[in-house]
C-alpha cells in the first residue's frame, strides 16, 4: 500500500534521488565518526606509550570495539551506495565514468586497501605485536582514511566545480589534467571543512560521554576516564571550533563565486541585493519566487559573503525556476548547520570558563556537562545538514552546468526504485539498529580495567634447535633429544618464546 502511494506521488527521478539521499545519508556518518575516532585513537595511544599510564589503555581499548563496530557499517553501507551508480544512475555513470572512475579507484587503492591491511592489527593485535608496531598500525590506519577523504571529496568537489575535462563528441567526460580535475576550485575549502566536521563531531561525541560518566552515579569508577575524554575533546571544542567557522566562510567566498545560485538559495534572496540582508527566518515560497514571514537583520548577509557593505548578491530569480535549487531545504539545512557551528563555539567558550575556574571534571559542574551531553548529537546533525546544503544546492545538476540530473538515471520504472527503497529502510533500520543499539551497550558498560601485563608481551615465534626436532618428530638426536626434553631452554621466559 505505501508502496502504490509512492508510485502514484512520485515519478521514478524523485524516488531515485530520495532513495540515494537516504543511503548516503546513512553512509557519510559513519565514515565522518571513523575518521575522526581513528586519529583521537592514535593520540590515546601515543599519550599511554609516552606516560605508561594505563588509563589511556584503558579508553583505548573501550573505544577501539565502537571503532570497529563504525568502521564495519560504513563500509556496508558504503557498499550499498556505489552498487546505486549502476542500478539507478547508470547514464551518469557512463558519462562521468572516465573521470570519477579513477578517482574512486585510487581511493580504494591508496586508502581502503591500506586500512584494510592494518586494521586487523589495529584491532587484535594487542599483545601479538610489539607496541610500536601496533601504535603504527593505528596511525596507518588514520592516515588511511584520511586519504580515503581526499579522493572521495576530489570526485564530489569536481561534480560541485568541474574543471579539466572535456565533453568527447559522443557525450562522455573525458580528462584533459588530472591536477586540475584533483584539485578544482572547491576541493581545498571542501576537504578541510569535511574534515573538520569530523573532528569535531567525534570530539563532541566523546566529551559528551565523557561528561556523563563524570556526572552518572552508575559510573563512579569510570570518572577517571571520563576526565580523559572530556579534558581532550575539550581542546578541540576551544580551538579547532573557531577554526571551522573561518574554514567556513572561505568555503563560502568559494561558493559565491562558483555556485551563486546555491548561495542565493542559502541565504533566500530572489532578487540582486547590494548589502543583503541575513534572513534569521523565513518560509522561501519557490512558487511565487519570494519569502514569507521575514526576519532579517540589515547588510549581515552582504558583509559576510563579500566581506563589504554594499558588496552584491544575485537573486535566484537570475536563473530560471527549473534550474533552481529546492530553496527550503537548502535554506533552512544552511541554518541548521550554522547554528550547532555556533553553539559548539559556545561549547568551547564554557569550556575555557570552567577550565580556568578549574571546574571542568567537578562532578558539582552540572550544567556545563549537561552542555556537553547535549551536544553529543547535534555534531552529526550539522554534519548531515551541510550535506543536504552542499547536494541539494547543487540541483539540478549531476555535474554543475554540465550532466542534469534528470539525464541521469536509469530506464527504470518507479515501482522498481520504490520497491528497492522500501526494502532499504526496513534492511537499514533492523541492521544500524542493531549496531547503533550494540554501541550504546557498549557506552553504558564503560572501560574495563586494564590489570594484565601479560597483554603487554608478544610472541616472535622462534623455537630452539632441540625443540624444532621434538616438534618435527626428528628422533635421530637421542640424548639430545631427552635433555631438550626433560631441561628448559635459556631462551625461554615467561613473556614467550624467544
Amino acid at each position: 500500500m505505501f508502496a502504490a502511494f509512492m508510485i502514484d506521488q512520485m515519478d521514478a527521478l524523485l524516488l531515485a534521488r530520495i532513495q540515494f539521499a537516504f543511503v548516503i545519508s546513512f553512509h557519510i556518518v559513519f565514515p565522518a565518526f571513523s575518521i575522526g575516532l581513528a586519529s583521537w585513537l592514535t593520540v590515546l595511544e601515543f599519550r599511554w606509550l609516552r606516560t605508561g599510564d594505563p588509563i589511556y589503555a584503558e579508553v583505548y581499548k573501550h573505544w577501539i570495539k565502537i571503532f570497529a563496530v563504525v568502521f564495519g557499517m560504513g563500509v556496508v553501507s558504503g557498499v550499498v551506495m556505489s552498487y546505486q551508480f549502476g542500478t539507478n544512475w547508470a547514464v551518469f555513470s557512463d558519462k562521468a565514468g572516465n573521470v570519477l572512475g579513477p578517482l574512486l579507484a585510487y581511493e580504494v587503492l591508496t586508502a581502503f586497501f591500506l586500512e584494510a591491511s592494518f586494521l586487523g592489527i589495529m584491532l587484535f593485535g594487542w599483545g601479538r605485536v610489539s607496541k610500536r608496531m601496533h601504535f603504527a598500525a593505528t596511525a596507518i590506519v588514520a592516515i588511511g582514511t584520511l586519504i580515503s577523504g581526499f579522493w572521495i571529496l576530489a570526485a564530489n568537489s569536481f561534480m560541485q566545480t568541474p574543471q579539466g575535462f572535456m565533453v568527447g563528441a559522443d557525450g562522455l567526460l573525458y580528462p584533459t589534467n588530472w591536477l586540475e580535475i584533483i584539485f578544482n576550485p572547491s576541493f581545498p575549502y571542501r576537504y578541510a571543512h569535511m574534515m573538520t566536521a569530523a573532528f569535531l563531531t567525534t570530539a563532541f561525541v566523546i566529551g559528551g560521554i565523557g561528561a556523563y560518566y563524570l556526572q552518572s552515579k552508575k559510573h563512579t569508577e569510570h570518572r577517571k576516564h571520563g576526565r580523559v575524554m572530556l579534558g581532550m575533546a575539550m581542546i578541540m571544542a576551544i580551538f579547532v571550533a573557531p577554526a571551522q567557522v573561518l574554514i567556513g566562510d572561505e568555503h563560502g567566498l568559494n561558493t559565491l563565486e562558483h555556485q551563486p545560485a546555491k548561495v542565493a538559495a542559502m541565504e533566500g534572496i530572489w532578487e540582486d541585493e547590494r548589502g543583503a540582508a541575513l534572513r534569521l527566518f523565513a518560509i522561501p515560497d519557490q512558487e511565487n519566487q519570494t519569502n514569507k514571514y521575514e526576519v532579517k537583520i540589515p547588510y549581515v548577509s552582504g558583509l559576510i559573503l563579500t566581506h563589504s557593505l554594499d558588496g552584491e548578491i544575485k537573486g535566484l530569480k537570475n536563473w530560471a525556476p527549473e534550474d533552481q535549487p529546492h530553496v527550503m531545504i537548502v535554506f533552512w539545512a544552511f541554518r541548521i548547520m550554522v547554528a550547532i557551528g555556533m553553539l559548539m563555539v559556545l561549547v568551547g567558550l564554557f569550556s575555557i570558563y570552567k577550565y580556568f575556574k578549574k571546574q571542568q571534571f567537578n562532578p558539582e559542574s552540572v550544567w556545563f556537562h549537561r552542555a556537553w551531553m547535549m551536544m553529543t548529537p547535534l555534531g552529526f546533525i550539522a554534519l548531515l545538514s551541510g550535506w543536504f546544503v552542499t547536494e541539494t544546492g547543487r540541483q539540478p545538476w549531476t555535474v554543475y552546468g554540465v550532466i542534469r540530473t534528470a539525464e541521469s538515471m536509469s530506464p527504470v520504472a518507479a515501482q522498481q526504485v520504490a520497491t528497492t527503497l522500501i526494502g532499504f529502510i526496513v534492511l537499514y533500520i533492523f541492521v544500524f539498529g542493531a549496531g547503533s543499539f550494540y554501541i550504546l551497550r557498549l557506552i553504558a558498560q564503560g572501560p574495563k580495567p586494564y590489570s594484565d601485563p601479560s597483554e603487554d608481551n608478544f610472541y616472535e615465534h622462534s623455537v630452539t634447535e632441540g625443540q624444532g626436532r621434538t616438534l618435527t618428530g626428528d628422533t635421530s638426536a637421542g640424548d639430545r633429544m631427552r635433555t631438550d626434553l626433560d631441561e628448559p631452554a635459556d631462551d625461554i621466559d615467561e613473556g614467550g618464546l624467544r
